[in-house]
């Protein structure tokens, strides 16, 4: 038991750092281009996978057949993914956008019944619904604090198209995990990735004089591709061994209530009574699709369930 409460340990360190994330990257976007940022801090994050892959040994060599899949997994996964993240937190609040990209595991939940031509059970829909619901709260919530709003709204959409492109890139990679484990389709993934961002704001980066750049920009830089990319995967990715992927996925629920308070506290974004009200409808929510969804799996199989 004490290795497991290591890794509950780890994995409230891990809340942290991706609840921080999004008050640090909202604030370093004021100095740095997203474009620039992101062909920054990604190298940092490749060296971070690097080293893990050495130290738990030779990389596996994909087959050819995979290779497409894999190209495609890095473009939607890390590409696609990482534009939607960094202009959608550009151009909302960072309390907005952690809410909205906590609702990753409903949308996978709903593409992979889509995928596979399942059905959900009742406990399922009406997390759904409450979350959805939520979504709606911190819409009407009014237009100070944190809330989804004409000036925001741009970014809150782009958010959501995150939260999107992460639940299909999770959903599309488990057949390719399966085969060749979490770690190498991580760095596969990651490095292809990383290469097409690194060329893309290779002409944002010429524009932007490092030189000026502040200690504190820098050590942003060096937290959110280090610390919020690479060691949080590892942490992650070694939860999911050691507890499995739902008790894991629980702790990712405190994350957009880190961020709340952290974006209260550091970039004045005060949440107003409705808003408070969303987030906690949206939590719920995200809590009873996953509850629904273990319960399904535990339940015999019957005609019209996917299992």
């Amino acid at each position: 038991m004490a290795s497991d409460r290591f890794t509950d340990v780890g994995l409230l360190v891990l809340t942290l750092i991706w609840g921080s994330n999004f008050v640090v990257v909202k604030w370093v976007l004021d100095s740095v281009g997203p474009l620039a940022f992101n062909s920054l801090r990604f190298p940092l994050a490749c060296l971070v996978l690097w080293a893990a892959v050495r130290w738990t040994g030779r990389l596996p060599v994909p087959r050819r057949q995979d290779l497409p899949a894999l190209a495609g997994l890095a473009v939607l996964g890390n590409v696609a993914y990482q534009l939607f993240f960094v202009y959608g937190v550009d151009g909302t609040r960072a309390g907005n956008a952690a809410l909205l990209l906590a609702t990753v595991p409903v949308w996978a939940l709903l593409l992979a019944t889509i995928s596979r031509e399942g059905s959900l059970d009742r406990t399922v829909w009406m997390g759904v619904g409450l979350t959805l619901g939520g979504m709606a709260l911190m819409v009407v919530g009014g237009n100070k604090g944190v809330g989804i709003d004409g000036v925001s709204l741009r970014g809150d959409l782009l958010m959501v198209l995150a939260a999107v492109s992460w639940a299909s890139y999770t959903v599309g990679s488990r057949r390719l995990i399966l085969r060749y484990g979490a770690l190498p389709v991580t760095a596969w993934t990651l490095w292809g990735g990383s290469a097409i961002l690194v060329l893309i704001g290779i002409p944002e980066l010429a524009r932007t004089d490092l030189a000026r750049l502040s200690m504190g920009v820098w050590g942003a830089v060096v937290f959110a591709g280090a610390f919020a990319l690479g060691v949080a995967y590892l942490i992650w990715y070694r939860a999911v061994h050691r507890l499995g992927s739902a008790r894991t996925s629980a702790f990712m629920n405190l994350v957009p209530v880190v961020t709340l308070l952290l974006a209260w506290a550091f970039l004045g974004e005060r949440p107003a009574g409705l808003q408070v009200m969303g987030a906690a409808v949206i939590i719920g929510g995200i809590v009873l699709v996953r509850w629904g969804w273990m319960l399904g799996r535990r339940a015999p199989s019957s005609p019209g369930r996917t299992r």
